[in-house]
């Protein structure tokens, strides 16, 4: 066992919602930073604690970019040191090995590559749609283009779906590095634009991704011209996502929910209509989902204020893994019955 320096960071694993945020946010703040960390009772709220697939995949990504020295990078491991170097720009390749998301693991890297000297061009295998987890459309259509006005430069390509149990997905970005993110602000989302919701199925009756549309129709009352039916090409193996869209003058949001067995075709729209109403009611423009994202390049940038709804358990931890590393002032204050503004810097 690593007998710990005065100048790590240790963390607790278990804190708050006690899940992979803790694991994936330390790391990305501790290669930013160059503050090594130790952390403990890693995922210990988890049915399956400790360092799953997906898990493994983003420490691994972390020490390959940042050429870090870590101990604990095993399967099931509940405890982890990582002393980190800045991160270098390259061309870079993680398989997850199962559906583990994607997504997820390029959360762990992309902003110390974002704030690296060099481009960036990273291939990540494994799922691309699946549960607790952002679907790779979230990225391009919600988190990217908000990042693009804080300076980013970021170009992504679905190259192969992967859902749940099989995986195999693959995702390709493209990150130009940036100097210094800017703030951003918002507190409005204006005019609703546009709005669209797409079923995509594949190894699936078609039956069922028409239900959920049926449903979205049902309840939200939107035009036919709004309901898009995606079957994708066989190789996928089987999977199922409802994408429910809304663009604003200020924003675009993405409320989705994926299949899973035992769950019929209108609970997968009801599941994401409710998020959509819940956002829409509040009438804020960061859903609690986005406010989680956004925490991370705010504090990086310096400075940064939003709109959002009641923060969840997970938005909470965050705010406080990133106090941990970077000593930013973060304040959430209640300015209605649904409405709260958080304060970066």
């Amino acid at each position: 066992m690593t007998v710990l320096s005065a100048n790590y960071i240790s963390i607790d694993g278990s804190q708050g919602e006690g899940g992979g945020q803790v694991l994936r946010s330390s790391l990305a703040l501790s290669i930013y930073t160059q503050q090594p960390f130790h952390i403990h009772h890693i995922r210990a709220n988890r049915k399956n604690a400790g360092l799953q697939a997906q898990h493994l995949t983003a420490v691994r990504a972390a020490k390959q970019v940042s050429c870090a020295h870590v101990e604990g990078d095993n399967l099931g491991s509940s405890e982890l040191w990582f002393t980190p170097n800045p991160a270098q720009g390259g061309h870079y390749r993680f398989n997850i090995g199962t559906a583990g998301s994607t997504c997820l693991v390029l959360q762990t890297v992309l902003y110390p590559l974002l704030l690296a000297d060099s481009p960036s061009h990273l291939t990540i295998s494994g799922g691309t749609h699946t549960t607790a987890s952002p679907p790779f459309e979230y990225l391009t259509t919600v988190l990217f283009p908000l990042l693009a006005q804080m300076g980013a430069q970021i170009e992504a390509q679905l190259d192969s779906y992967g859902f749940y149990p099989k995986g195999g997905g693959q995702i390709n970005i493209q990150i130009q590095p940036s100097s210094q993110l800017t703030g951003l602000t918002l507190l409005k989302r204006g005019k609703l634009l546009q709005q669209m919701a797409r079923a995509l199925i594949t190894g699936i009756p078609a039956h069922v991704a028409e239900r959920e549309l049926a449903q979205v129709k049902k309840r939200l009352q939107w035009a036919d011209a709004c309901l898009q039916f995606v079957p994708l090409q066989s190789g996928f193996g089987s999977g199922n996502i409802l994408l429910l869209q809304v663009q604003y003058d200020a924003i675009t949001e993405l409320f989705s929910c994926v299949a899973q067995r035992g769950l019929r075709a209108e609970e997968v729209a009801n599941n994401a209509i409710e998020a959509l109403q819940t956002y829409h009611v509040a009438d804020v423009p960061v859903d609690e989902h986005l406010a989680d994202q956004l925490l991370l390049p705010l504090a990086l940038a310096g400075k940064g204020q939003f709109l959002t709804t009641a923060p969840s358990q997970h938005t909470l931890t965050h705010c406080d893994i990133i106090q941990r590393f970077l000593g930013i002032h973060i304040v959430i204050e209640q300015v209605s019955e649904r409405q709260y503004l958080l304060t970066v810097g």
